[in-house]
């Protein structure tokens, strides 16, 4: 519907300019062009469209908004294009324009999205252009977990939201770099390579020679040495200045250590079907010192108790005192703040990336802290005109009690153990729906369904929740066949697949000559003609669960379709339209899922 509202949207601004030639005029020498307010209409008896410009012109032009309303309709009723495409305007309340689409044009519309492999969605006016229209890459940063530490379930928001992210951009035609910015730097892994080259000095010469197996295990046993013995403290503190200064020993054990966690993090990548590519915080090491020289030159570097700092505009402490972004610390040591300054200094730069918009997917909480760099970015220059940098925040992943979600033992929940529970609880539904059902499948055909299913529902419960607030886990409603998920989602493809099992030929369903007579044929086509404008919204937006809820409901509208329309057993040309109905149907869903990241299944 996304090309149809903007040619209707052209369609009446001309109307009204030819109505109301002065108040036009007046309107653009004063850069606000006559807005027709063209927005879908909110009830389907209004129609499809409802614009309700006439309203804000009715003070200027001293006209009751129905009058206005009226010559606007007169001017469209001249027009053979408007009449082409829509039925005559209705005039509703006290002005507004309600504008219903013609069925043969709505049945068009079917046929060219059929005969269309990206099923109406075109790709991006500005392919590769930033907001501002700027050429460059779009970067999604996202994911980002920290060597030797485990993957948790707070990895999984910012994994799954910038997966889908990038997947809906890189469709609608943008170059996307998938930039995992893991935490492979720092001070911890002075005490993780003292540990190492105490505990398994063979490992440095021959990596093979021990698993180092459960690294948080690892990492534990090192943080409780580094808190216990201060000799161990004081040769971690020394390894620290090896590692930086570039000792080789200490660069074999620091990689050595990173190697066995990317191992780790790429097989819950592969489960989920993630594509990354790391960029840790030791990839910005080198342009660190650049940070602050630049700062220093453009005079925004302040030295305050020893520490150089930035102070932002803006935004002020408990004290009412300007909050400082430290760059480096009094030891002339640097953190999050310098190497993320870092990084958005290369990622836009010409020599770097080059970017035209940088993406960050991160917990709410760094909200202020994302803040503060990309204003000091900005007022450092870094960021190009035309470009764009944009955090999105999430919430946190509740338990039932409404708290952080934990195990029993109150320890962060891991993501492969996540993972791992949810398949295993669509394999247990799976094998009492096939007991109740008499039916018996083979051990290849449950693995399958239930690895499907299992992180399926995982990936949806996330996605179809605005990312913005926090969400309960729940295995239960997430695996339920009724209901918002993604089993619900998936078992609409599945009906249509069987459709097909039972004789009817998807693929041979004409896109000429369709005929729609029933509400529920109608209901259906409109739905699966907002595919457009709802992908170009999340792409805007950044919100995936505006996705979610259209393919929900449009999951909703063709199993109503499904239920009180038949299909195979019509006569013919009902039976070819509805089958080109199931066919647009199964497409559409498909292709979001795909965007979701989400796999579908011909059974279940």
């Amino acid at each position: 519907m996304l090309r149809i509202a903007q040619t209707l949207n052209g369609q009446l601004r001309a109307a009204m300019e030819r109505a109301f030639p002065e108040a036009a005029q007046l309107a653009s020498a004063a850069g606000h062009p006559l807005d027709p307010q063209l927005a879908p209409a909110s009830k389907p008896e209004f129609g499809d469209f409802q614009a309700n410009g006439a309203l804000p012109l009715a003070k200027p032009l001293g006209q009751p908004p129905r009058a206005i309303a009226q010559a606007i309709v007169a001017q469209l009723a001249s027009e053979p294009a408007f009449a082409q495409l829509c039925l005559e305007p209705v005039i509703a309340g006290p002005g507004f324009i309600n504008l219903t689409l013609r069925p043969e044009r709505l049945a068009a519309e079917v046929g060219a999205r059929l005969a269309d492999p990206r099923l109406g969605v075109p790709v991006g006016a500005n392919q590769g252009a930033g907001q501002g229209g700027s050429a460059g890459p779009v970067i999604v940063d996202f994911s980002s977990p920290n060597i030797a530490k485990e993957m948790h379930v707070g990895h999984l928001r910012s994994t799954i939201i910038g997966d889908c992210l990038a997947r809906v951009l890189e469709f609608r035609g943008h170059p996307v770099l998938r930039l995992n910015h893991v935490g492979d730097w720092g001070t911890q892994f002075g005490m993780l390579i003292t540990h190492l080259k105490q505990v398994a000095p063979e490992a440095l010469e021959h990596p093979d020679a021990v698993d180092l197996g459960d690294l948080v295990a690892f990492y534990r046993q090192a943080k409780a040495r580094f808190d216990a013995d201060e000799a161990f403290q004081a040769t971690a503190r020394e390894e620290v200045v090896k590692l930086q200064g570039g000792d080789p020993v200490s660069l074999k054990a620091w990689g050595l250590l990173c190697e066995q966690s990317r191992r780790e993090f790429q097989q819950i990548y592969d489960r989920l079907d993630i594509r990354l590519v790391e960029r840790g915080e030791s990839f910005y090491n080198p342009y660190l010192q650049k940070v602050v020289d630049d700062l220093s030159a453009a005079t925004l570097l302040v030295t305050d108790d020893g520490a150089r700092c930035v102070f932002l505009e803006g935004m002020s402490g408990k004290d009412g005192k300007p909050l400082p972004l430290i760059v480096q610390k009094r030891d002339g040591g640097f953190n999050y703040a310098s190497t993320d300054l870092a990084a958005i200094r290369y990622r836009f730069s010409q020599a770097g990336d080059g970017a035209s918009r940088v993406i960050y997917v991160t917990d709410a909480g760094q909200a202020s802290h994302f803040a503060g760099v990309f204003q000091v970015a900005r007022r450092a220059g870094w960021i190009p005109q035309g470009a764009s940098v944009e955090h999105v925040p999430f919430g946190l992943v509740q338990g039932d009690d409404g708290k952080k979600l934990k195990t029993r033992s109150g320890d962060t929940v891991r993501l492969k153990d996540l993972l791992d529970g949810a398949v295993q609880r669509a394999e247990a539904d799976l094998r009492l729906r096939l007991a109740e059902e008499g039916r018996t499948e083979d051990g290849a055909f449950i693995q399958h369904v239930a690895h499907t299913v299992g992180l399926a529902a995982v990936k949806y419960a996330d996605l179809s929740t605005n990312r913005i607030t926090n969400y309960q886990f729940s295995f239960d409603r997430m695996l339920a066949l009724t209901g918002n998920t993604a089993p619900y989602l998936l078992y609409a493809v599945v009906r249509i697949a069987g459709i097909a099992r039972k004789g009817g030929d998807l693929e041979a369903a004409a896109a000429a000559h369709l005929t729609f007579t029933e509400a529920q044929e109608w209901a259906l086509v409109r739905e699966l003609l907002k595919l457009d404008a709802v992908i170009a919204e999340v792409e805007e937006e950044l919100l995936p669960n505006r996705l979610c809820s259209y393919l929900f409901e449009l999951s909703q509208v063709f199993n109503r379709f499904y239920d009180q329309v038949p299909v195979l057993k019509a006569e013919e040309p009902a039976r070819s339209s509805r089958l080109a109905l199931c066919r647009l149907t199964t497409g559409t869903l498909k292709l979001g899922l795909g965007l979701l990241g989400i796999p579908t299944l011909e059974r279940m």
